[in-house]
Protein backbone atom coordinates (compact mmCIF):
# COMPACT_ATOMS: atom_id res chain seq x y z
CA UNK A 1 0.00 0.00 0.00
CA UNK A 2 1.48 3.15 -0.92
CA UNK A 3 0.65 6.48 0.36
CA UNK A 4 0.04 9.59 -2.16
CA UNK A 5 0.58 12.86 -1.29
CA UNK A 6 -1.05 16.14 -1.80
CA UNK A 7 0.31 16.27 -5.22
CA UNK A 8 -1.18 12.40 -5.89
CA UNK A 9 2.44 11.26 -6.19
CA UNK A 10 5.45 10.42 -4.53
CA UNK A 11 8.06 12.52 -5.19
CA UNK A 12 10.74 10.97 -7.28
CA UNK A 13 8.43 8.08 -8.56
CA UNK A 14 7.45 7.90 -12.31
CA UNK A 15 5.84 5.14 -13.91
CA UNK A 16 4.33 4.15 -17.28
CA UNK A 17 0.51 3.29 -18.37
CA UNK A 18 -0.13 -0.08 -18.58
CA UNK A 19 -1.49 -1.63 -21.58
CA UNK A 20 -5.69 -0.99 -21.13
CA UNK A 21 -7.52 -4.00 -20.59
CA UNK A 22 -9.11 -5.91 -23.51
CA UNK A 23 -12.22 -7.16 -21.34
CA UNK A 24 -15.66 -5.63 -22.15
CA UNK A 25 -16.30 -5.24 -18.72
CA UNK A 26 -13.30 -3.27 -17.72
CA UNK A 27 -13.13 0.42 -18.38
CA UNK A 28 -11.41 3.78 -17.72
CA UNK A 29 -12.99 6.51 -15.58
CA UNK A 30 -12.55 10.36 -15.19
CA UNK A 31 -13.66 12.76 -13.38
CA UNK A 32 -16.26 13.53 -16.28
CA UNK A 33 -17.56 9.74 -17.15
CA UNK A 34 -17.45 8.75 -12.82
CA UNK A 35 -21.10 9.34 -12.64
CA UNK A 36 -22.68 7.38 -15.57
CA UNK A 37 -19.88 4.65 -15.30
CA UNK A 38 -19.71 4.16 -11.80
CA UNK A 39 -22.93 6.00 -10.17
CA UNK A 40 -25.66 5.42 -12.20
CA UNK A 41 -24.43 1.94 -13.61
CA UNK A 42 -24.07 0.27 -10.05
CA UNK A 43 -27.83 0.77 -10.28
CA UNK A 44 -28.03 -2.46 -12.93
CA UNK A 45 -25.08 -3.76 -11.85
CA UNK A 46 -22.41 -4.03 -9.32
CA UNK A 47 -19.43 -1.49 -9.69
CA UNK A 48 -15.84 -2.02 -8.37
CA UNK A 49 -13.39 1.03 -8.91
CA UNK A 50 -9.77 0.60 -8.48
CA UNK A 51 -7.96 3.62 -7.73
CA UNK A 52 -4.24 3.46 -9.20
CA UNK A 53 -1.68 5.61 -10.26
CA UNK A 54 1.75 4.18 -13.01
CA UNK A 55 3.87 4.58 -10.08
CA UNK A 56 2.28 2.29 -7.66
CA UNK A 57 4.16 -0.95 -7.40
CA UNK A 58 1.14 -2.56 -5.56
CA UNK A 59 -1.48 -1.24 -7.75
CA UNK A 60 0.29 -3.58 -10.77
CA UNK A 61 -0.35 -6.73 -8.45
CA UNK A 62 -3.90 -5.85 -7.70
CA UNK A 63 -5.04 -4.57 -11.13
CA UNK A 64 -4.62 -7.72 -13.05
CA UNK A 65 -5.90 -9.94 -10.63
CA UNK A 66 -9.04 -7.45 -10.00
CA UNK A 67 -9.42 -7.93 -14.09
CA UNK A 68 -9.35 -11.25 -14.19
CA UNK A 69 -11.79 -11.83 -11.48
CA UNK A 70 -14.03 -9.51 -12.58
CA UNK A 71 -13.97 -10.70 -16.81
CA UNK A 72 -14.46 -14.31 -14.92
CA UNK A 73 -18.11 -12.80 -13.55
CA UNK A 74 -19.38 -12.94 -17.17
CA UNK A 75 -21.11 -9.14 -16.86
CA UNK A 76 -22.23 -9.96 -13.24
CA UNK A 77 -19.93 -7.31 -11.73
CA UNK A 78 -18.16 -4.64 -13.89
CA UNK A 79 -14.81 -2.62 -12.98
CA UNK A 80 -14.07 0.80 -13.52
CA UNK A 81 -10.50 2.14 -13.08
CA UNK A 82 -9.36 5.32 -11.72
CA UNK A 83 -5.94 6.94 -12.34
CA UNK A 84 -5.31 9.40 -9.77
CA UNK A 85 -2.40 11.26 -11.20
CA UNK A 86 -4.96 12.22 -13.82
CA UNK A 87 -8.26 12.26 -11.63
CA UNK A 88 -7.07 13.59 -8.81
CA UNK A 89 -10.87 15.46 -7.78
CA UNK A 90 -12.13 11.99 -7.32
CA UNK A 91 -9.31 11.28 -5.16
CA UNK A 92 -10.56 14.16 -2.96
CA UNK A 93 -13.81 14.31 -3.02
CA UNK A 94 -13.81 9.97 -2.19
CA UNK A 95 -10.68 10.85 0.80
CA UNK A 96 -8.38 8.25 -1.37
CA UNK A 97 -5.48 8.65 1.50
CA UNK A 98 -3.34 5.18 -0.23
CA UNK A 99 -3.16 2.78 -3.17
CA UNK A 100 -4.34 1.15 -4.27
CA UNK A 101 -7.64 1.42 -2.76
CA UNK A 102 -10.67 -0.23 -3.95
CA UNK A 103 -14.20 0.70 -3.54
CA UNK A 104 -17.59 -1.44 -4.72
CA UNK A 105 -20.84 0.44 -5.83
CA UNK A 106 -23.99 -0.61 -5.56
CA UNK A 107 -27.24 1.72 -6.43
CA UNK A 108 -24.98 4.16 -6.32
CA UNK A 109 -23.81 3.86 -3.27
CA UNK A 110 -20.37 2.62 -1.87
CA UNK A 111 -21.12 -0.90 0.05
CA UNK A 112 -17.84 -2.64 0.28
CA UNK A 113 -14.10 -1.95 -0.45
CA UNK A 114 -10.37 -2.67 1.27
CA UNK A 115 -6.87 -1.12 0.55
CA UNK A 116 -3.63 -2.48 -0.23
CA UNK A 117 -3.15 -5.58 -2.63
CA UNK A 118 -4.49 -8.62 -1.19
CA UNK A 119 -3.78 -12.90 -2.19
CA UNK A 120 -5.82 -13.62 -5.07
CA UNK A 121 -7.93 -15.52 -2.64
CA UNK A 122 -9.60 -12.63 -1.34
CA UNK A 123 -9.91 -10.80 -4.40
CA UNK A 124 -11.75 -13.79 -5.69
CA UNK A 125 -14.28 -13.83 -2.66
CA UNK A 126 -14.73 -10.24 -2.83
CA UNK A 127 -15.59 -10.25 -6.79
CA UNK A 128 -18.05 -13.28 -5.84
CA UNK A 129 -19.97 -11.88 -3.67
CA UNK A 130 -20.89 -8.83 -5.24
CA UNK A 131 -21.66 -11.12 -8.41
CA UNK A 132 -23.96 -12.97 -6.43
CA UNK A 133 -26.10 -10.09 -6.50
CA UNK A 134 -30.01 -11.34 -7.38
CA UNK A 135 -28.56 -15.23 -7.08
CA UNK A 136 -26.46 -14.02 -3.48
CA UNK A 137 -27.17 -17.01 -1.30
CA UNK A 138 -27.86 -19.04 -4.16
CA UNK A 139 -26.40 -22.63 -4.47
CA UNK A 140 -24.15 -21.74 -7.04
CA UNK A 141 -22.60 -18.79 -5.33
CA UNK A 142 -22.23 -20.62 -2.62
CA UNK A 143 -21.07 -23.55 -3.78
CA UNK A 144 -18.09 -21.31 -5.38
CA UNK A 145 -17.06 -19.56 -1.74
CA UNK A 146 -16.89 -23.02 -0.04
CA UNK A 147 -14.84 -24.34 -2.38
CA UNK A 148 -12.65 -20.93 -2.40
CA UNK A 149 -12.40 -21.59 1.72
CA UNK A 150 -11.84 -24.93 2.01
CA UNK A 151 -9.01 -23.85 -0.68
CA UNK A 152 -8.18 -21.49 1.66
CA UNK A 153 -7.91 -23.42 4.80
CA UNK A 154 -5.74 -26.35 2.92
CA UNK A 155 -3.36 -23.50 1.87
CA UNK A 156 -3.21 -22.78 5.95
CA UNK A 157 -4.81 -19.12 6.01
CA UNK A 158 -7.54 -19.81 8.47
CA UNK A 159 -8.50 -16.18 8.54
CA UNK A 160 -9.61 -16.08 4.67
CA UNK A 161 -11.49 -19.69 5.10
CA UNK A 162 -13.01 -18.10 8.14
CA UNK A 163 -13.92 -15.33 6.74
CA UNK A 164 -15.62 -16.90 3.91
CA UNK A 165 -17.57 -19.40 5.54
CA UNK A 166 -18.72 -16.51 7.64
CA UNK A 167 -20.10 -14.58 4.30
CA UNK A 168 -22.11 -18.14 3.26
CA UNK A 169 -23.58 -18.60 6.93
CA UNK A 170 -25.28 -14.62 6.27
CA UNK A 171 -26.60 -15.53 2.79
CA UNK A 172 -27.71 -18.78 4.13
CA UNK A 173 -27.83 -19.45 8.22
CA UNK A 174 -27.39 -22.85 9.20
CA UNK A 175 -25.70 -24.24 6.10
CA UNK A 176 -24.21 -27.26 7.20
CA UNK A 177 -20.87 -27.56 5.15
CA UNK A 178 -19.98 -23.92 6.41
CA UNK A 179 -20.95 -24.39 10.05
CA UNK A 180 -18.58 -27.26 9.65
CA UNK A 181 -16.00 -25.46 7.99
CA UNK A 182 -16.17 -22.68 10.62
CA UNK A 183 -15.91 -24.83 13.50
CA UNK A 184 -12.87 -26.49 11.55
CA UNK A 185 -11.13 -23.26 11.54
CA UNK A 186 -11.52 -22.75 15.39
CA UNK A 187 -10.93 -26.15 16.04
CA UNK A 188 -7.42 -25.73 14.09
CA UNK A 189 -6.78 -22.80 16.26
CA UNK A 190 -6.99 -24.14 19.62
CA UNK A 191 -10.35 -22.63 20.20
CA UNK A 192 -12.57 -25.82 21.67
CA UNK A 193 -15.18 -23.72 23.11
CA UNK A 194 -15.75 -21.59 19.99
CA UNK A 195 -15.96 -24.76 17.71
CA UNK A 196 -18.26 -26.05 19.68
CA UNK A 197 -20.51 -23.05 20.12
CA UNK A 198 -20.55 -22.88 16.33
CA UNK A 199 -21.59 -26.31 15.49
CA UNK A 200 -25.00 -25.38 17.31
CA UNK A 201 -25.79 -22.96 14.46
CA UNK A 202 -26.64 -25.90 12.14
CA UNK A 203 -29.75 -26.22 10.85
CA UNK A 204 -31.98 -29.35 12.24
CA UNK A 205 -32.11 -30.88 8.64
CA UNK A 206 -28.15 -30.21 8.70
CA UNK A 207 -27.61 -31.85 11.70
CA UNK A 208 -26.55 -35.25 10.06
CA UNK A 209 -24.39 -33.76 7.07
CA UNK A 210 -21.32 -35.65 6.85
CA UNK A 211 -18.85 -32.58 7.02
CA UNK A 212 -20.72 -31.75 10.43
CA UNK A 213 -20.64 -35.47 11.90
CA UNK A 214 -16.96 -35.31 10.99
CA UNK A 215 -16.20 -31.59 12.75
CA UNK A 216 -18.23 -32.96 15.79
CA UNK A 217 -16.30 -36.36 16.07
CA UNK A 218 -13.07 -33.85 15.83
CA UNK A 219 -13.73 -32.06 18.69
CA UNK A 220 -14.67 -34.70 21.01
CA UNK A 221 -11.76 -36.33 20.32
CA UNK A 222 -9.90 -33.21 21.60
CA UNK A 223 -12.04 -32.92 24.32
CA UNK A 224 -11.43 -36.58 25.16
CA UNK A 225 -7.28 -36.14 25.00
CA UNK A 226 -7.50 -32.98 26.84
CA UNK A 227 -6.50 -34.76 30.45
CA UNK A 228 -4.64 -37.56 28.91
CA UNK A 229 -1.02 -37.95 30.47
CA UNK A 230 1.41 -37.91 28.03
CA UNK A 231 2.84 -40.53 25.69
CA UNK A 232 6.11 -41.55 26.86
CA UNK A 233 5.20 -42.34 30.50
CA UNK A 234 2.00 -44.26 28.65
CA UNK A 235 4.68 -46.37 26.55
CA UNK A 236 6.15 -46.92 29.60
CA UNK A 237 3.22 -48.66 31.43
CA UNK A 238 2.79 -50.70 28.50
CA UNK A 239 6.10 -52.29 28.21
CA UNK A 240 6.04 -53.09 31.55
CA UNK A 241 2.36 -54.81 30.79
CA UNK A 242 1.18 -55.24 27.39
CA UNK A 243 -2.46 -56.21 28.78
CA UNK A 244 -2.93 -52.97 30.48
CA UNK A 245 -5.77 -51.61 27.86
CA UNK A 246 -6.40 -48.35 29.53
CA UNK A 247 -3.29 -47.39 29.36
CA UNK A 248 -2.62 -48.45 25.31
CA UNK A 249 -5.96 -46.64 25.53
CA UNK A 250 -4.68 -43.41 26.79
CA UNK A 251 -2.22 -43.71 24.52
CA UNK A 252 -3.99 -44.15 21.74
CA UNK A 253 -5.85 -40.06 22.47
CA UNK A 254 -2.33 -38.99 22.93
CA UNK A 255 -0.58 -40.03 19.91
CA UNK A 256 -3.33 -38.70 18.60
CA UNK A 257 -3.23 -35.36 20.31
CA UNK A 258 -0.26 -34.97 18.64
CA UNK A 259 -1.34 -35.64 15.17
CA UNK A 260 0.02 -39.35 15.00
CA UNK A 261 -3.10 -40.56 14.42
CA UNK A 262 -2.10 -43.94 12.73
CA UNK A 263 -0.54 -44.88 15.18
CA UNK A 264 -3.44 -43.74 17.34
CA UNK A 265 -5.32 -46.46 15.12
CA UNK A 266 -2.98 -48.86 15.68
CA UNK A 267 -3.34 -48.70 19.16
CA UNK A 268 -7.14 -49.10 19.00
CA UNK A 269 -6.87 -51.94 16.56
CA UNK A 270 -4.45 -53.83 19.23
CA UNK A 271 -6.88 -53.51 22.54
CA UNK A 272 -9.87 -54.84 19.33
CA UNK A 273 -7.39 -57.74 18.87
CA UNK A 274 -6.61 -58.94 22.56
CA UNK A 275 -10.18 -57.75 24.41
CA UNK A 276 -12.33 -56.55 22.17
CA UNK A 277 -15.43 -56.46 24.56
CA UNK A 278 -12.90 -54.63 26.96
CA UNK A 279 -14.61 -51.29 28.68
CA UNK A 280 -18.40 -52.18 26.83
CA UNK A 281 -16.12 -52.26 23.18
CA UNK A 282 -14.23 -48.74 23.94
CA UNK A 283 -11.91 -49.34 21.87
CA UNK A 284 -14.03 -50.45 18.55
CA UNK A 285 -16.01 -47.64 19.47
CA UNK A 286 -13.28 -44.87 19.55
CA UNK A 287 -12.41 -46.37 16.19
CA UNK A 288 -15.63 -45.69 14.55
CA UNK A 289 -15.09 -41.94 15.88
CA UNK A 290 -12.12 -41.78 14.69
CA UNK A 291 -13.34 -42.88 11.25
CA UNK A 292 -16.42 -40.16 11.44
CA UNK A 293 -13.44 -37.49 11.99
CA UNK A 294 -11.38 -38.59 8.76
CA UNK A 295 -14.52 -39.27 6.46
CA UNK A 296 -15.48 -42.47 4.98
CA UNK A 297 -12.99 -41.50 1.75
CA UNK A 298 -9.87 -40.79 3.43
CA UNK A 299 -7.03 -44.02 3.08
CA UNK A 300 -6.83 -44.16 6.49
CA UNK A 301 -10.14 -44.94 6.94
CA UNK A 302 -10.47 -47.66 4.59
CA UNK A 303 -7.18 -49.54 6.29
CA UNK A 304 -8.13 -49.21 9.41
CA UNK A 305 -11.92 -50.55 8.48
CA UNK A 306 -10.55 -53.18 6.78
CA UNK A 307 -8.17 -54.05 9.72
CA UNK A 308 -10.95 -54.06 12.02
CA UNK A 309 -13.14 -55.75 9.68
CA UNK A 310 -10.15 -59.22 9.90
CA UNK A 311 -9.95 -58.78 13.33
CA UNK A 312 -13.55 -58.81 14.32
CA UNK A 313 -14.80 -61.56 11.36
CA UNK A 314 -11.80 -63.88 12.45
Amino acid sequence: MTLIGTSGRPLGQSGSQPAASTSPYVKDASLATFAADVLEASREVPVIVDFWAPWCGPCKQLGPALEKAVDEAKGAVRLVKVNIDENQEIARQLRIQSIPTVYAFKDGQPVDGFMGAIPDSQIKTFVQTLAGGGEHGGADHAAEVLAMADEAFASGDMGQAAQAYAHVLQDDPGHPKAVAGLAKCYLKSGDLERARNTLQLVRPDGAADEAVRAVEAELKLREQAANIGDAAGLQATLAADPNNHQARYDLALALDAKGEREAALEALLEIVKRDRKWNDEGARKHLVTLFEAMGPTDPRTIAARRKLSSILFS
